[in-house]
């Protein structure tokens, strides 16, 4: 216990200490990953409510999906997700952090190679390193580092990447990924989670938008962000969707998700749908904070404005929470020592003069932080 007692200490000591904190109401959101603002959609909630009511036979979460967990609804959704992602298949789990612990840990072999970006999220890292295959990192966004790595690699090579990264909001060099990795006979996977049902028809993601989810082993869809709901799937071809339930522990022994989770995912893709207006909003809403700070410009609903110093960044957000604007700090060792910022979440229901109001407050905070 003193050991624990020593970490949080030390934490504290540099202002790094993580603590839970219910949000405060009223303020203009630009913190959460509700891009498309599906998340307080009154349609959306009573479309779930009003389908989950009048369903005859519904179940809770059984057990796991080789037990009692499987129905005819849990392989509708997959069947549903497919047709959406134009994959093969899809497999759905809990979360996208379970999904890429079960990928990452039950795919690669002994004696295979996985070669992820250096700035993959933890449940990536953390997958790869539950495998027995060799595990490094190349330089973010780098092909020239990445290319050195594979003819470097042995076995079967996967290269992980994020098409959209939560703490930059940049993008994946996807093309010339594609282009680079089917030179080596490698297979990409790629996690979408900051870019499903923000990009792509009906919210199919950015491979789908660039056409390449034929030249892609597996693509990792979350529905916790954009789509404003909960759970994941992993989209690949029908043998690894195979291997995955046989051989994935954490598809094994994990409770299936509930048919109220299930027919939430269908109506937030049904939904999303009948409404492309939310992802041009959100487009929209992009493209005028870029051309307002085009110093902090991303080709995403994220973006990052970089402070430096735990103190100091958390001195501007909560400057910017007295004026009402919900901006949160990401400290490190979240983010590394130095690169300390504002990660500013962009949705479709930010109006213009909201965005023209958050641009001005952070020209004018941050120039007076670096006086």
């Amino acid at each position: 216990m003193e050991r624990l007692l020593n970490q949080l200490n030390k934490r504290k000591s540099t202002n790094s200490f993580r603590e839970l904190r219910t949000p405060t109401k009223g303020l203009i959101d630009f913190s959460s990953n509700d891009y498309l603002g599906l998340a307080q959609s009154k349609e959306l909630k009573e479309t779930i409510m009003e389908r989950y009511s009048s369903m005859h036979s519904l179940n809770g979460s059984t057990g796991s999906r080789l037990i009692t967990g499987n129905s005819q609804l849990t392989e509708a959704t997959e069947s549903l997700l497919a047709d959406v992602f134009q994959s093969e298949s899809t497999l759905v789990f809990n979360s996208g952090y379970m999904a890429n612990l079960a990928l990452f840990s039950a795919i690669p072999q002994r004696g295979d190679t996985i070669l992820y970006d250096e700035l993959s999220h933890a449940c990536i890292k953390d997958g790869a390193r539950l495998s027995l295959a060799r595990k490094m990192p190349f330089k973010h966004n780098a092909l020239d580092d990445l290319s050195r790595k594979l003819e470097q690699s042995e076995g079967q090579v996967y290269v992980a990447v994020e098409s959209v990264y939560s703490m930059d909001g940049d993008a994946a060099p996807l093309q010339e990924l594609v282009t680079l990795t089917q030179k080596h006979k490698a297979h990409l996977i790629i996690d979408e989670a900051h870019s499903t049902g923000v990009f792509g028809k009906n919210g199919s993601g950015m491979v789908n938008e660039l056409g390449l989810g034929e030249q892609v082993f597996a693509v990792v869809y979350t529905f916790g962000k954009g789509m404003g709901i909960h759970g994941a799937a992993i989209a690949t071809n029908a043998t690894a969707k195979d291997y995955l339930i046989n051989f994935s522990r954490p598809f094994i022994y994990t409770t299936a998700p509930s048919d109220f989770e299930l027919i939430s995912i269908q109506e937030a893709f049904g939904q999303l749908s009948s409404a492309p207006w939310r992802q041009l909003k959100l487009q929209a809403n992009s493209q005028l904070f870029n051309s307002l700070l085009p110093e902090n410009a991303s080709p995403s609903a994220i973006k990052a404005v970089v402070v430096g110093g735990n103190d100091k960044t958390k001195s501007v957000a909560s400057e910017l929470l007295q004026l009402g604007l919900d901006v949160r700090p990401i400290l490190s060792p979240t983010v590394k020592e130095g690169t300390e910022r504002l990660r500013i979440c962009l949705h479709s229901f930010n109006t213009e003069e909201e965005i023209v109001l958050l641009c001005g407050q952070l020209k004018r905070l941050t120039k007076r932080s670096d006086s």
